[in-house]
């Protein structure tokens, strides 16, 4: 445990941690941050959790050795508030990571948003609220590595100590604007979003910029080069950035695309292909390439999705509505309806409130709120000529 100097209490043993979970355990809320490695290592880790209580500020080291299932439960439990800034990449990596789900939950982020906040990050939350002053030195720190400095869990022990006194103030809001059940609910269905893990698909190469417009037989380049730079990553454990860029990708497909006019079958470094780039993977790039020219083109995937007739008209419809909504209220569009939301009632067009809430993309205040007007802006829609076709 670090020196009663410190404003954190730092777990990295087991005996330690056996008395901050018996803490935990009594709480009738915590406040909790994770930092992790996604910028350093391709298998990402939950590096550190923080984890304020009224009574302390704990920061876990969850790579010390020791189990920490005993906050699973905690976690799940309802009767617990688990007060977050952002949640959903903190929820995709403890359902991702640890098969952890979160429920009781109060996010401060969101509770900004649906108040109309515009600068909604906590280090601006909490200028504004308090005139604080959160120092953003160590945001893409290497959190993965050991040991921290003082400093780094310094910075980590801000992203927790505040948050209670943030919700309770922002929770103060959403009672006087009559917005505490709409707050809750958008809380509750983030809870209930699945992770959004990253699973790599081969495929997923047609979504590097330009792609798309490649000619054949530069598209089995770009995809084998893909596939090399993803399988040097796994073998590494970095991210496939650190291995090769989409621009460097773009650069070899250029220069490749060259080939056939200048008679040199050669990459040279230049504005995109660094030279350290070429003096470590030359060679394999080399071979990758040539091998590649020789197949067949991949299949290429449609831009244009197929939708329900009418379905263009019905999104910019509600897109419209749901601007002028927000304009109304003072808040961002994606508070009175996210856009994937937006799109999928778009699609399925529901004709009566009962139809809209067995959608399931609507909790029971939103859909008593704003479901009379979507009905409505559909109907409209359905009164001009349907058509499959983006004007």
């Amino acid at each position: 445990m670090s020196s009663g100097k410190d404003p954190y209490i730092l777990i990295t043993n087991r005996r330690s941690w056996e008395r901050c979970l018996k803490e935990l355990q009594e709480a009738p809320r915590i406040a909790v941050d994770l930092e992790a490695n996604g910028l350093y290592a391709y298998r990402e880790k939950i590096c550190l959790i923080q984890i304020s209580t009224d009574r302390n500020h704990f920061i876990v080291d969850p790579l010390a050795g020791f189990s920490l299932e005993g906050l699973k439960p905690i976690f799940a439990d309802e009767s617990v508030e688990k007060v977050f800034h952002a949640v959903d990449y903190d929820l995709t990596l403890l359902q991702g990571l640890y098969r952890w789900k979160v429920r009781g939950l109060f996010d401060t982020m969101r509770a900004a948003e649906i108040l109309g906040h515009t600068s909604i990050g906590l280090a601006s939350l909490l200028g504004s609220f308090y005139g604080l002053t959160l120092s953003k030195k160590y945001q893409k720190a290497n959190w993965g590595l050991r040991p921290l400095s003082r400093e780094h869990l310094l910075y980590a022990y801000n992203d927790t100590c505040h948050l209670l006194r943030l919700r309770d103030d922002l929770a103060t809001h959403l009672v006087r604007e009559n917005l505490m059940e709409e707050a809750r609910e958008a809380f509750e269905q983030v809870c209930h979003m699945p992770p959004a893990m990253r699973v790599f698909d081969p495929d997923h190469f047609w979504k590097i910029p330009g792609a798309l417009h490649l000619d054949d037989p530069l598209p089995a380049v770009l995809k084998a080069l893909f596939i090399f730079r993803e399988s040097e990553a796994q073998k590494q454990d970095v991210p496939s950035f650190k291995i090769m860029s989409n621009k460097m990708l773009a650069g070899i497909i250029q220069q490749v695309g060259t080939w056939h006019k200048t008679g040199v079958r050669e990459l040279v470094p230049d504005a995109c292909i660094p030279l350290k780039l070429l003096e470590r993977y030359r060679a394999v790039l080399m071979k990758t390439i040539q091998a590649a020219l020789l197949h067949l083109p991949p299949p290429r995937i449609s831009c244009q999705s197929i939708h329900t007739n009418g379905f263009w008209q019905r999104l910019e419809k509600l897109k419209e509505w749901r601007k002028n909504e927000a304009d109304g209220q003072g808040v961002q569009s994606n508070v009175v309806l996210t856009r994937a939301a937006m799109t999928e009632i778009a699609e399925r067009n529901p004709g009566t409130l009962q139809a809209l809430s067995m959608l399931k993309l609507l909790g029971p205040v939103c859909c008593r709120k704003y479901g009379p007007d979507i009905l409505e802006v559909l109907r409209s829609a359905s009164e001009e000529a349907p058509s499959n076709k983006q004007t």
